[in-house]
């Protein structure tokens, strides 16, 4: 049974009558991802609006023009936006609280409720011609046995309380104001793109390969909807059903209540597995319901639609795009359900300008090589040349990009902290400005994340330098893991993929003068290199030099090691005895001599012997107590000027930290190395 929208070109005439420019707010989740493809197939001017800093994986094969950043609980950022852009058709369907994992309260309110405000709000006053809101069935809570839009809602948890209220916003500006909006409750749809702890992917998947996953009780019903109709629901809405019924409700359904049972028999069919179900027990959450199933007369009369993909063609199709697309890399967040990898990297730029648009090419040519979500972290540590002009300009060409910059140069190893603190990603990549790094190794770094590494260090197995300071840091390498109070990689610097668990370590360490590549192998993990030779620097010359590689070593040393002390107990003790030995042997020697002469010169050189030893202790003791000293004061690390985020400059101190405050709420929820599972 198809509506009257059915065919390709009708409903590509729909799409073509939206007024533009089109924007999709939530469009890194499942139906938004799918329906900005769609969109995309017909006109340039829409744009994939996500609140992640880096592309969603879903996202990434979108062109990265026709991808916006924004935070729909930040009302200023969702009124810049409509400044700039001043969106004429607008799809709203940002999310927050669908899933077990997402039980903030106060986040699901922020982001479903306030933000569809903001949305709104900065919509009216740009002036708009459309707007489609994504409600949910979980809105009718337990009365939902095929209700009817006018139903009693009973919404059994904040996210169903949330959606309900957007439907009563939605149906107040529609009835009340006029506006041209609708609110589409969603029933269960699957297809391309959807996660893969989702039932019809793990059933899909597993028959793949001929078997069936775990499954709850068969009696279990829902009301299955292919994506492909869901958006197609979704764009008659923004093109004829605001006009015809504004601020009404409209069930997107099947009207079908097909049983778990019957799901999984027509996979079997689908799939030829021979395999029995194993049924289990239900899951104990409140808002599950044994009956879930919708009536979409509404729809029908409002929108001319009715679903046209029957199940066996959706999950046909859905293993269609499986083989195609394969699963994306994951980490595992809890123990059912797992979130896209997603990786920051961060560059300590000094003296850089030249090598940072170079440096941006190829880490995002790695990053896409490997099909993870990313950003890329440039910290400006107060570089003397034009490197702020050249990120200011990345930075408004591509939203993966964000530019913290310092007030003076506090050197990289707070550069590279400070990028830890706005790091959103599962894993950090740390590498220097100057491509001496080369971003062509993360592949490399990251096969051995998957495998269970925490730390992934590279090891400079050869220098493109002179033959002697190749000598001397091979030398030193091995020497100070000689006197290391921990086991230190040798020939391994900064240049790291550090699993995000790790970076919240190394971020809760008090000391401020860090020398991080020491405090990486102090906080231990599993750790583990990878060869790659270091080449010279692409452009200039090198900030090192003889006294820098010198000061390195004793920040390294005193860091690190307690063997200086040790040198001056040891060497001490070794003096004194050589000198009661010396007395020992003067006095015998003048019992048996009186007449020798007194030694003015001995006199002098053991003078001047346990005087240079006695300021080489000082000195030795002075450093000690230098970084005691430095300690106390408890001075910050660092101290950013600005920050950096598409075209807008963060200035204000108190938007700064609001700022870093915002990036920390949007770490991964759990942090841990792939290969891990929490118990």
């Amino acid at each position: 049974m198809a509506g009257r929208y059915a065919s390709v070109g009708r409903l590509d005439e729909h799409i073509d009558s939206l007024a533009g420019p089109i924007a999709v707010f939530g469009a890194g989740g499942f139906i938004g991802a799918n329906l900005v493809k769609r969109l995309l197939q017909r006109r340039s001017d829409v744009f994939a609006i996500s609140h992640q800093r880096f592309s969603p994986w879903r996202l990434l094969d979108v062109p990265k023009q026709n991808i916006l950043h924004c935070d729909v609980r930040d009302s200023d950022s969702v009124d810049d936006l409509f400044e700039r852009r001043a969106f004429r058709t607008i799809f709203c369907l940002s999310a927050f609280g669908a899933y077990a994992r997402q039980s903030e309260a106060a986040r699901i309110y922020e982001t479903n409720f306030l933000g569809l405000v903001n949305v709104l709000t900065a919509a009216k006053r740009t002036g708009f011609s459309a707007l489609v809101h994504a409600g949910s069935s979980s809105e009718y809570g337990p009365n939902s046995e095929g209700p009817a839009e006018t139903a009693e809602k009973v919404p059994n948890s904040h996210y169903a309380v949330s959606k309900v209220a957007c439907a009563y916003l939605i149906e107040h500006a529609g009835k009340f104001e006029g506006l041209p909006v609708q609110h589409l409750r969603y029933y269960s749809v699957y297809g391309p793109w959807e996660e893969s702890d989702r039932l019809i992917p793990r059933l899909v998947g597993a028959a793949l390969d001929g078997k069936l996953p775990s499954l709850v009780q068969p009696d279990v019903s829902r009301d299955f909807v292919f994506v492909d109709d869901a958006v197609d629901a979704t764009i008659l809405s923004a093109a004829k059903g605001v006009n015809v019924a504004p601020g009404a409700s409209l069930n997107i359904a099947s009207g079908k209540m097909t049983t778990l049972r019957e799901l999984v028999e027509v996979a079997r069919t689908q799939f030829e597995v021979r395999e029995e179900p194993r049924w289990g027990a239900m899951n104990n959450r409140a808002w599950d319901l044994k009956k879930w199933f919708g009536n979409p007369a509404a729809a029908k009369e409002v929108l001319g639609w009715t679903p046209r993909t029957e199940l066996a063609e959706g999950l046909l199709k859905t293993a269609n795009w499986l083989k195609v697309k394969g699963a994306p890399p994951r980490i595992e967040a809890t123990k059912d359900s797992s979130i896209p990898v997603r990786l920051s990297a961060i560059i300590a730029c000094y003296k850089d300008a030249q090598a940072i648009p170079f440096m941006h090419q190829r880490l995002t040519e790695a990053f896409r090589s490997i099909n993870v979500d990313y950003e890329i972290l440039f910290v400006n540590d107060c570089s003397p040349d034009d490197t702020a002009q050249v990120l200011e300009k990345l930075c408004r060409e591509d939203e993966h990009v964000v530019s913290l910059e310092h007030s003076r140069n506090f050197g990289s190893q707070a550069a590279f902290l400070s990028g830890m603190e706005v790091a959103t990603g599962h894993a950090v990549i740390l590498l220097d400005g100057d491509l001496q790094d080369p971003p062509e190794m993360i592949p490399q770094f990251f096969e051995k994340w998957m495998q269970g590494f925490e730390v992934v260090y590279g090891r400079r197995v050869r220098r493109d330098t002179g033959p002697v300071l190749q000598v001397c840091y091979k030398l030193f390498y091995r020497l100070f893991r000689k006197m290391a109070y921990v086991p230190i990689p040798v020939d391994a610097g900064d240049f790291s993929l550090i699993d995000a668990r790790v970076v919240a370590c190394l971020k809760a360490l008090p000391e401020t003068d860090q020398f991080l590549r020491g405090l990486r192998a102090w906080v231990g993990f599993r750790q583990t290199g990878v060869d790659y030779v270091r080449p010279e620097r692409m452009f200039g010359r090198s900030t090192n030099n003889w006294l820098k590689n010198v000061w390195w070593a004793r920040k390294a040393i005193f860091s690190f090691s307690f063997a200086p002390l040790d040198f001056l107990l040891y060497g001490g003790a070794g003096m004194t005895a050589f000198a009661f030995l010396g007395l020992a042997v003067q006095f015998v020697y003048r019992l048996l001599h009186p007449e020798m002469p007194h030694g003015t010169a001995t006199i002098i050189i053991l003078i001047l012997l346990f005087g240079g030893t006695n300021i080489l202790a000082a000195s030795i003791l002075g450093e000690y107590i230098g970084k005691v000293v430095e300690e106390t004061k408890r001075r910050p690390r660092f101290i950013r000027h600005r920050i950096m985020v598409g075209d807008r400059k963060i200035e204000k101190p108190e938007e700064i930290e609001s700022f870093v405050k915002r990036r920390a709420e949007r770490s991964p929820a759990w942090l841990g190395s792939p290969s891990q599972t929490p118990a």
